[in-house]
């Protein structure tokens, strides 16, 4: 059995790639510490000693990697009631410093994203970017959510007045970015909307993080049709949408469904090949500069030699294997005496699904004035200014989604008005997906006479979690989903229409869990620096004031890395209150006195949920006596759990 003592800490990500290092290369570890010395000596040439060379600096970015590589000892607390389907729900609503919460994220959700969508401010002097502490970003974080720092100055924009502009945009975006990273699956993605102020900026920055291998696209999105700009020069009508991956490797790609107007193209009939549907035809020779020699042959048909212009666009193989299935045509001019060779490509895939196609780095629309008219079917357009597209959404959301199964989780740690939840929400129920949500959003105030504030609205997350339950009120109460093709060349959702009955309707997952950033709820993981005499003596109530029972067994899954949508299921035993997580895979128990009698309780309940593994957490103070901790530990590890944790 393993016994441990959990601590109130986030992943140690230094530690954890000091570990991969040491695994790598075992001959510069000394002492349990990594000799420099040797590690250049084993990379070699791989090391770059010349003081001239290309670097990516700015003021305070050894600041923001350490802010980074930092734990973080705070918590996500439950918040029940302004939850929707607490109970049923895997989608997440977090109210916090992104940067905190991302650092709560990394052990549940390590590696375990599949596409994460941002629109950070893009400094333009009006965006709300405000200074982290290095010290205790916590605290900073709990002490400026009210908008105001140390010294009571008001912190909502980024002006070119304060001297360092870029510089403060940088060192916001450089620890997000990094910890955001960390959570990408290894098929993952990850799109950032952004302007001219910073987007040079932003891809160096990407580069350094993501590697310079895995950029994948810099997308020019028009999102509108000009006129109405008063500036000097040009009139602005796009901006960007940044494109990396977790890591190109040689099957990773992203393919897109099939715009309106190629999907038209696939218009003729085909009696050889009916169940892959209508088809189109493309020339079957090419006229590439990359010249291979076995892509040179000629083709025979009816007597005839035909022979490319330069090369085949493909092997002598398949050509011979779709020259036997029928699949190529062949013209003959007969003026000219000539032949051209055309091959059909077919709209359905051997399983019968629509083929997918390439997407282009050109979004045409949807324009920004989609965003507001989506915004105005729940809210007056003055409480929220320019939320993005649903529909631009959904079209990144059906590139970087379609390679796995429909459960992947979509991660949007600046989330605003929760327009990418919307667009989770609507494709789920257009093609009877299940993919899940975690928005993050830091409770910005509503600033006093904006519309917003005169709706009733505090902050923006309020916002966000009202926009999210009025989208999912009006999707399970539709008569009937139908899909609308969006216009543009760009990606076009044609999913096959699809009317829900009721009970599929109610059966669409659209809730969503409230958490809430804060400092540790247990004492001895949130202790009193400035009191250290005061804090170890209140130890013995263990909970920090006003926090519950909820709190810290949330706050235990959390550090554990586990899943916050698993379901917690309460047992009482003995007058003790037991619960059980993920169906026995994490047991906790909080009361004192206890003995040997709870841990038989415990043996049952696995006899009974049957996990493939348990452990079980109990407070450190909690047993009876030293000899009850022994006992319980005994019996535990008897009956074969797997670890015995206190806290």
């Amino acid at each position: 059995m393993l016994e441990q003592n959990l601590n109130g800490q986030t992943l140690d990500i230094v530690s954890e790639n000091v570990q991969k290092l040491k695994a790598l290369f075992p001959e510069i570890v000394s002492e349990n510490k990594i000799d420099f010395e040797k590690l250049q000596a084993v990379l070699g040439e791989y090391i770059e000693t010349d003081n001239e060379r290309y670097n990516f600096i700015w003021n305070g970015k050894g600041k923001a990697l350490r802010l980074a590589q930092t734990p973080s000892t705070g918590t996500l607390r439950p918040c029940r009631e302004e939850s929707k389907d607490w109970d049923t729900t895997q989608n997440l609503y977090v109210e916090g410093d992104n940067l905190e919460v991302l650092k709560l994220l990394q052990k549940t959700y390590h590696n375990k994203i599949k596409m994460i969508y941002i629109d950070p401010p893009y400094n333009t002097g009006n965006d709300f970017v405000y200074p982290d502490d290095y010290k205790a970003n916590l605290e900073n974080y709990l002490k400026i959510t009210g908008q105001v720092d140390e010294e009571d100055r008001r912190i909502s924009t980024n002006s070119e007045a304060g001297g360092r502009y870029h510089t403060d945009w940088l060192n916001m975006m450089y620890p997000r970015l990094r910890l955001a990273r960390n959570l990408l699956n290894d098929k993952g993605v990850i799109f950032i909307s952004i302007d001219d102020n910073e987007a040079d900026n932003l891809k160096k920055l990407c580069n350094e993080i993501f590697g310079e291998d895995n950029f994948v696209a810099q997308l020019v999105w028009q999102k509108k049709t000009g006129a109405g700009a008063r500036g000097k020069g040009y009139i602005g009508l796009h901006e960007y949408i940044l494109c990396y991956a977790k890591s190109i490797t040689v099957d990773w790609d992203l393919m897109a469904p099939l715009a309106k107007k190629t999907k038209a193209m696939y218009n003729k009939k085909d009696e050889y090949c009916d169940k892959l549907g209508p088809y189109a035809t493309w020339p079957l020779d090419t006229t590439s500069m990359d010249e291979r020699t076995n892509l040179r042959f000629p083709i025979f048909h009816d007597g005839y030699e035909i022979w490319p212009k330069k090369q085949w666009l493909w092997s002598r193989d398949r050509v011979e294997t779709a020259q036997k299935e029928n699949k190529l045509i062949f013209n003959h001019n007969q003026k000219e005496d000539s032949w051209t060779v055309r091959f059909k490509g077919y709209l359905f895939d051997e399983t019968g699904e629509v083929k997918l196609g390439k997407p282009t780095t050109m979004f045409i629309g949807p324009y920004t004035q989609e965003g507001t008219k989506d915004f105005e079917q729940f809210f007056s357009r003055d409480i929220f200014p320019f939320p993005k597209p649903v529909a631009l959404l959904k079209q990144i959301l059906a590139i970087s989604i379609n390679q796995s199964d429909d459960d992947d989780i979509i991660l949007d740690f600046f989330s605003g008005s929760s327009t990418t939840s919307q667009a989770v929400l609507e494709l789920n129920s257009e093609d009877g997906g299940n993919r899940k949500f975690i928005m993050v959003q830091l409770p910005e105030l509503c600033a006093e006479g904006t519309g917003a504030a005169k709706a009733g609205y505090k902050n923006i997350c309020e916002i966000g979690k009202e926009r999210i339950r009025r989208v999912g009120e009006k999707i399970v109460n539709s008569e009937e989903l139908r899909v609308k093709g969006e216009q543009g060349d760009q990606v076009t959702l044609n999913f096959a229409l699809l009317t829900l009955n009721s009970n599929e309707r109610s059966s669409l997952d659209v809730g969503f869990k409230v958490f809430k950033l804060d400092s540790s709820n247990l004492k001895k993981w949130n202790p009193d620096y400035d009191n250290l005499e005061a804090s170890l003596e209140g130890m013995v109530s263990n909970y920090v004031d006003g926090r519950t029972e909820l709190d810290v067994v949330y706050e235990i899954m959390l550090k554990y890395g586990i899943d916050l949508t698993f379901p917690v299921e309460e047992y009482n035993f003995s007058g003790k209150k037991v619960y059980s997580i993920g169906f026995g895979a994490l047991v906790i128990c909080l009361d004192s006195d206890i003995t040997t009698s709870l841990a038989q309780d415990i043996i049952k309940l696995k006899e009974e949920l049957t996990p493939e593994t348990m452990r079980v957490v109990f407070k450190d103070n909690g047993f009876a006596n030293d000899a009850a901790k022994t006992n319980v530990k005994e019996n535990l590890r008897q009956a074969g759990i797997d670890e015995f944790v206190t806290v």
